[in-house]
């Protein structure tokens, strides 16, 4: 029978007790059939609901474009392509009119 490697030393000599897996070379302890949530992305838009990949969200206030005269008026429509853990701009959205762009997740209301 074929266990895991430990997933924080990677050491091979890994031991069952119970429902859970042990390392006994960095004693951490594991579920693995629990599911990692690690990867999920919480994003939140205006009113605090979560931003998924291919939502359809509105604008929520009038945006200036860097570089640009162009505004995004209040109520334009877009559907966000990924959602990303960045700090300032958190989804890559195609929005209605003006094209591919990032946008802040704070400045949209899910549709």
């Amino acid at each position: 029978m074929s266990l895991p490697p430990c997933p924080q030393c990677n050491s091979e000599y890994v031991y069952e007790d119970q429902n859970n897996l042990v390392c006994p070379e960095c004693a951490h302890e594991w579920d693995p059939n629990a599911v990692n949530n690690d990867d999920v992305i919480d994003v939140r838009d205006a009113n605090g609901t979560l931003l998924v990949d291919g939502d359809k969200v509105t604008v929520a206030k009038d945006l200036k474009i860097k570089g640009s005269s162009q505004v995004i008026k209040i109520g334009t429509k877009a559907v966000i392509r990924r959602v990303l853990d960045k700090k300032d701009h958190e989804l890559d959205c195609k929005v209605d009119g003006v094209g591919e762009m990032m946008v802040t997740a704070k400045f949209v209301k899910k549709a």
